[in-house]
């Protein structure tokens, strides 16, 4: 192990002390951030696990919108995020201007309906919103929608698609899709399954349906550790989500082999949105105090659908 980065970890585990800070990190972060964070999970363990933090300053190494969650559902706490460019495809493809027209656009003709939001989204989409779900909530929260009304599922079409199928609840789908998941190839898949007989496919429901279709589990990143968890015997793991998702599965479960289905020019579907923090950003941010998710006019009423999708 290189001395620098042991040096870093040391410095992130004193500043942590020092500010009274606990380090989040989501399942696609590097290796080596999800092995110093205090808490690891997907979008709905870790909104819920920031609920319950009682350090002063939660650093979240994730993507905006989940520091964005961690400070709504959380305005006493400082929330830093290591690198504020930290997008979402999924977000920016569901500009809230764009969304409120459709919505308009669809009272105007009539519709009754209910925005079904995925948590990959600003809070200015939450706000428009009347549910908020994650991979691991959503098919709980649509069969909360009245069978009446029609639901517009924003922004994965993907997503909603599935979710359709699973629940039977037909959805205006929001055409917006996860640049990681949608490259997957099904060619490829097929090749590994030949490679590798008696292997098991896990797949992510942002997945397209060609490769949903070729998949023994579907289910968020929670859920693929805990269906990993069910087999007994060492197995062979097709993993169809983001590449670094690996390291968790292999980190809970060692008896088990997993490889990464390719996406369409490589096997390195990795988010460059992850992957803007590093050791360096997170020690930096804790040094700093910087930069910081601050309280935004639209995150009232973002605050209000958070708590009863994710909470309650």
């Amino acid at each position: 192990m290189p001395a620098i980065l042991t040096d870093i970890r040391d410095e992130i585990r004193a500043l942590k002390q020092e500010k009274d800070a606990v380090l989040l990190a989501h399942y696609y972060q590097e290796g080596e951030i999800q092995e110093l964070a205090d808490i690891v999970g997907d979008s709905l363990h870790l909104s819920r696990a920031a609920t319950k933090v009682t350090a002063s300053t939660i650093v979240f190494c994730g993507v905006h919108f989940m520091a964005e969650t961690a400070k709504i559902l959380n305005p006493a706490k400082k929330v830093l995020l290591p690198d504020m460019l930290a997008g979402c495809s999924l977000a920016d493809s569901a500009p809230a201007d764009k969304l409120n027209r459709y919505q308009e656009m669809l009272r105007i003709n009539g519709r009754r309906f209910q925005t079904v939001t995925y948590i990959n989204s600003t809070a200015s989409v939450k706000a428009l919103s009347d549910w908020i779900v994650t991979s691991g909530n959503a098919e709980q929260i649509i069969r909360r929608v009245p069978d009446d009304v029609e639901i517009l599922f924003v922004p994965d079409r993907h997503l909603g698609q599935y979710l359709s199928e699973v629940t039977g609840r037909k959805m205006i789908l929001w055409d917006g899709a996860c640049m990681v998941h949608e490259i997957f190839s099904v060619g490829d898949l097929l090749v590994q399954k030949k490679k590798l007989p008696g292997s098991i496919t896990i797949a992510h429901p942002e997945c397209p349906a060609n490769i949903r279709e070729h998949s023994d589990f579907v289910g968020g990143t929670e859920a693929m550790v805990k269906y990993v968890g069910t087999f007994a015997t060492p197995t062979d793991f097709l993993v169809a989500t983001e590449a670094n998702m690996i390291w968790r599965l292999q980190s809970v479960h060692p008896k088990h082999r997993f490889h990464p289905v390719p996406g369409i020019s490589c096997a390195c579907n990795k988010c460059p949105h992850m992957g803007r923090n590093t050791l360096e950003k997170v020690r930096d941010c804790l040094l700093n105090g910087a930069p910081e998710i601050t309280w935004q006019p639209e995150f009232d009423r973002a605050k209000e659908v958070l708590e009863r999708s994710l909470l309650r």
